[in-house]
């Protein structure tokens, strides 16, 4: 896939129609992510359009979208629905304040730690809860006031049109990419359904069962700015014990999507994103949704995709895709009302279909049987808990798996080669857990005058590693001997104190690979 991707660098013209083309990607899922939250479209709408304004301009990582996520939303809709969605906004703030801590004191470097089995269930279980929570779009309002499964015609009518949606997505595609895909299948199934006068309901429908009987008469989501406003919520102990465990997990998750997917942005372009200045963004991205009536959100893998695909790689593309959702909100916000639920669905289904590693059923057969159990219990959590426990979870099984294997697994071979040097190969990991091995592999004091250390089948994969090669690299250099070091990433190579002047480059052979740090997070 990565090889699809261009690396050039942004420039204005890519950066404005990038963000266009995200923008009316934009509009159906901050409204369908919105109704997952249980909340009113223009929430998701708002949300979407403060946090791409935001983070695009302050966060970590250039030409990454953020907006409102299902990942977040699910999380959200237990609280608003048992407390309402004043309680949300305070938790928000708090999720955006404990986000910010996160990036002050420097925690966006472990993410670099995060194993692949535990990413693989991450984007796993993200597929599936999005799938269930679309389950609730198949009832509507009964005559007793609870909600019920439809019936008959119209639930045919509403399979039927999802189906649509979702074929529109997949077609449009190979025939032209000058419009985007969702946006185009949305349009086509809005006329369709006001043109036959179909019996499907629309976002107009969902608002107004959200709504007191008295209220749903009037209901119409008329577009205006956002404005300030302070939740209208006791500023008790109680409070902060009821928000409190949101507003963690909304933090955490945020942060995690946010991460993962500045990683894979990272791989993609060949760049580097600063992990600490983007928790940093989007805490700040998330303090001000609460204040201003967003349901907040993270980082957006779809969309992000979309605008690097489309050669958005400056923070002027994230900044145009938030500005032109703004203009839908003042502008068009009336037509939006019309837009049938079944073709929401049909958006979220696609994007369900295309979270889900599908290759990590075949990936299963070829890892070993603790990458399996680790890729299905993060899953497995996710759907039963929530996307944050899933991960911590997974790291900590996938880490105490790691540690106990591999602590001891630093190897030296040694040989002395025709210029009468002694040549370490190392093989496996440099890290905390192998740091107290590798330096017992070394004997400055006996060895001859030059010696040669090769990561040629070794990788340095955090700061303990930097610090070891740079102990080791001092300890020759008291007993008067000449050190080469060879084969280490240009990363590493930037790190390094002490050895650094002993490192020989090699551009074509050298790997290229990162390292979980403060310095360049």
């Amino acid at each position: 896939m990565f090889d699809l991707i261009t690396k050039q660098q942004g420039n204005v013209k890519n950066d404005v129609l990038s963000g266009i083309t995200v923008a009316l990607a934009l509009v159906p899922e901050a409204v369908a992510f919105a109704f997952v939250a249980g909340v009113e479209p223009m929430v998701g709408l708002y949300a979407a359009f403060m946090m791409g304004l935001i983070t695009s301009a302050i966060g970590g990582r250039p030409g990454m979208i953020s907006g409102a996520t299902g990942a977040m939303a699910v999380v959200m809709v237990a609280l608003v629905a048992q407390h309402g969605i004043a309680y949300l906004f305070a938790a928000v703030i708090l999720a955006g304040l404990l986000q910010i801590s996160a990036g002050i004191f420097k925690l966006g470097k472990f993410i670099r730690l995060v194993p692949y089995p535990v990413m693989l269930g991450f984007v796993n279980g993200l597929a599936i809860v999005i799938f269930l929570a679309q389950m609730g779009q198949f009832k509507m309002l009964g005559e007793d006031g609870t909600m019920e499964w439809m019936q008959g015609e119209m639930m045919y009518i509403m399979l039927g049109l999802v189906a649509l949606t979702m074929a529109i997505i997949y077609i449009l595609p190979k025939l032209t990419t000058a419009v985007p895909a969702s946006l185009a299948a949305i349009i086509t199934v809005t006329l369709l359904v006001h043109g036959l006068d179909l019996e499907a309901r629309t976002v107009i429908d969902f608002v107004r069962d959200m709504l007191p009987v008295e209220q749903q008469a009037s209901a119409t989501l008329a577009g205006e700015l956002p404005t300030f406003a302070i939740p209208m919520v006791p500023f008790t102990w109680e409070t902060l014990m009821i928000i409190l465990p949101t507003a963690v997990i909304l933090a955490l998750v945020g942060l995690i999507e946010s991460l993962l997917t500045l990683t894979l942005i990272d791989e993609m372009t060949d760049t580097r994103g600063r992990g600490n200045r983007e928790c940093v963004g989007q805490g700040v991205a998330n303090t001000v949704n609460g204040f201003f009536g967003g349901m907040g959100g993270c980082a957006m893998i779809g969309q992000s995709m979309i605008n690097i695909n489309s050669g958005g790689r400056g923070r002027l593309s994230g900044i145009t895709a938030a500005i032109v959702l703004l203009a839908f909100i003042l502008f068009a916000a009336p037509l939006i009302e019309m837009i049938p639920l079944a073709a929401l669905v049909g958006v979220m289904f696609v994007v369900v279909i295309g979270t889900f590693e599908w290759a990590s059923f075949r990936i299963i057969r070829g890892v070993n049987k603790e990458d399996a159990f680790v890729l299905f219990l993060v899953t497995a959590v996710t759907v039963i808990a929530d996307l944050a426990v899933a991960v911590v979870v997974g790291v900590i099984v996938s880490a105490l798996v790691f540690a106990w294997k591999h602590a001891t697994h630093i190897i030296a071979r040694t040989h002395t080669d025709r210029d009468g040097w002694k040549v370490y190969e190392l093989e496996g990991p440099l890290f905390f857990g192998s740091v107290t091995h590798f330096k017992d592999l070394f004997d400055p004091k006996n060895d001859p005058e030059d010696v040669v250390i090769d990561f040629n089948e070794s990788r340095i994969w955090d700061s303990s590693g930097i610090d070891a090669l740079d102990g080791l690299a001092d300890k020759y250099e008291q007993n008067g001997k000449k050190l080469h070091i060879r084969h280490i990433s240009p990363e590493c190579r930037s790190l390094l104190v002490k050895a650094n002047k002993y490192v020989e480059m090699n551009v074509n052979e050298d790997p290229r690979y990162k390292v979980a740090t403060d310095k360049l997070g």
